[in-house]
């Protein structure tokens, strides 16, 4: 009797256990992540309505017209042809931008992290840390004016008044940096770069700050002692994600350049040479009231935003960091 018990008791405690159904799956998984969930909402909520309903309602609204008076009007492909095809302005703005984006995204970009990098080292990073940062908190029209200052086209403009004061200009032949088309599009540059710095810096200079120490005491005992050295095998891999999202701000902030561009260049500017994408959209959204039109546009920025954003997220993927 006790063994057909013993034997009886065993396979009850093989028997395999009944799987919970969906609820009973449900039921467990909110009371292990609910409370994240509850946190997330907020930011969920907020993120659908103010983004992804307005990207799906702006790629309607692109294949219509619509001038805000009259209900749009299906006209399918019509505006990417005009945009592509027809509008020379466009074109132009495309040019100036991938120009700005391909200089200033890449300078600044590298320019933000040898600051951070080389400030790291220092004592006094907590002084030099605002200063970089101060620019990106700064208004970007307040900063272009202070900038109009310098790159005046007369000859009380600093830079101006400067070379005519070592010879190298005469009183009445100033350069016109903000008027002459040859020159509009490099100052914009500089004082995009200027402002740029100021996000990517501060999050270099965290991944830096939190890098381990005892990753370097190992490579100093493996021979590696050369500070470059650390910063190729060590420190750039260890930092893949602050370089991700450093890559994506400045490829942003490149293709989104207007105010800075506006100010110092003007509405539109001479032979638009400081035209941009963004400037087009806004001449069409709240000049023109072309809605349809300006959504096509905002489609078109974004899809080349987001495409340059993958490339970046393939390079500096963290997935091979460890």
């Amino acid at each position: 009797m006790s063994i057909y018990m013993t034997d009886r008791n065993e396979a009850t405690e093989f028997q395999p256990k009944l799987h919970p159904g969906k609820k009973g799956r449900f039921a467990a998984h909110w009371a292990k992540y609910g409370t994240g969930y509850l946190f997330l909402a907020p930011f969920i909520i907020l993120f659908t309505i103010f983004v992804i309903v307005p990207f799906f309602v702006s790629l309607g609204l692109s294949f219509t017209y619509y001038n805000m008076l009259e209900p749009p009007e299906w006209i399918g492909l019509n505006n990417y042809k005009l945009l592509f095809l027809e509008d020379d302005v466009f074109l132009i703005g495309v040019k100036n931008t991938l120009i700005f984006a391909f200089i200033t995204g890449p300078i600044g970009y590298f320019a933000s992290f040898f600051a951070a990098w080389a400030i790291n080292e220092l004592k006094t990073r907590k002084f030099l840390s605002l200063a970089f940062y101060a620019p990106s908190i700064t208004s970007s029209v307040a900063v272009s004016v202070i900038w109009l200052y310098i790159f005046s086209p007369d000859r009380y403009g600093l830079i101006n008044n400067l070379l005519i004061k070592l010879g190298f200009l005469t009183a009445t032949e100033p350069i016109l940096w903000t008027s002459n088309p040859k020159t509009i599009m490099p100052v914009i540059m500089v004082v995009s770069i200027w402002m740029s710095m100021g996000t990517g810096f501060l999050v270099f200079l965290a991944g830096l700050q939190n890098m381990p120490g005892e990753l370097y005491d190992a490579a100093n005992m493996d021979g590696v002692k050369n500070v470059f050295q650390k910063l190729w095998y060590i420190t750039l891999p260890m930092m893949k994600p602050q370089l991700l999202f450093g890559a994506v701000n400045s490829i942003v902030n490149s293709f989104n350049v207007f105010a800075v561009a506006t100010t110092i260049a003007g509405f539109p500017s001479p032979n638009y040479a400081g035209h941009t994408i963004v400037a087009h959209l806004y001449d069409y959204a709240f000049i023109r009231f072309e809605m349809g039109y300006a959504s096509t546009i905002a489609v078109f920025l974004f899809v080349l935003t987001f495409l340059l954003g993958r490339i970046c997220m393939k390079v500096f993927s963290s997935k091979d960091t460890y």
